[in-house]
């Protein structure tokens, strides 16, 4: 969970300034003090921006096993596909999200997340799942190669990173194969077992369309090899 994150979507749709300016760093230290509070290293998880951060976490050495699903971009991935820009545009369009927690329309829903998926199945986790995202952290994601001190980048070298995997959808818009393919090489030669796996047919919604059992059993067959 994000810090401040509210528990359902109802609260966070009523409440989405609380997303608002959570930088990456605040994010990643807010996962660092919550993993400090356990008693041996947990096996860490994420999706899109959650999946860079769970690349910041492991490069933290906080993680067992990491599983990095439709992962965002550190700094060194340098593809940036002409769909993953307009997935980021209704965020980068305006200098102003910076400071803001940005909503998606539906269309700009179906074509970043739903793409792979009928329009009424799109409408459904529309209204079912989405919510606000902080701006300044997608922003910090599509800079990362901009700014030396950008804080959307992942220690690759540190030997207790520990093993990783790399999940992509094949049909992603926001996070396409390029992005995924460069971020594993950039991690590869890492002394910790490196994966990367394509998911034929799915996009962004990967994790929570109706072929989710299909990524989870992946991401936990990984894990159970090391934990």
């Amino acid at each position: 969970m994000w810090p401040d994150d509210p528990e359902t979507v109802e609260q966070a749709r009523a409440n989405p300034e609380v997303f608002a300016k959570k930088t990456l760093g605040q994010i990643a230290d807010h996962t660092a003090e919550v993993i400090g509070e356990l008693t041996k290293k947990p096996a860490v998880m994420g999706h899109s921006t959650g999946g860079l951060l769970a690349q910041i976490i492991a490069g933290r050495g906080l993680s067992a096993a990491t599983v990095a699903i439709d992962p965002g971009p550190f700094r060194g991935v340098l593809p940036l596909p002409i769909s993953a820009l307009r997935s980021a545009m209704p965020v980068l369009g305006n200098p102003l999200n910076r400071g803001r927690a940005v909503t998606l329309t539906l269309e700009q829903f179906k074509y970043g997340w739903a793409n792979a998926l009928s329009e009424e199945d799109a409408k459904q986790l529309y209204e079912s799942y989405h919510v606000a995202a902080p701006g300044v952290a997608l922003i910090q994601m599509a800079t990362a190669n901009l700014n030396p001190w950008t804080e959307a980048k992942a220690d690759t070298k540190n030997p207790d990173r520990g093993p990783l995997l790399i999940i992509d959808g094949e049909n992603d818009h926001t996070v396409p194969w390029a992005i995924a393919t460069v971020s594993f090489k950039r991690q590869r030669p890492n002394e910790g077992v490196t994966e990367i796996k394509k998911i034929p047919n799915r996009g962004h919604s990967l994790t929570i369309d109706s072929g989710w059992r299909e990524v989870a059993e992946t991401a936990l067959e990984f894990v159970k090899r090391f934990v």
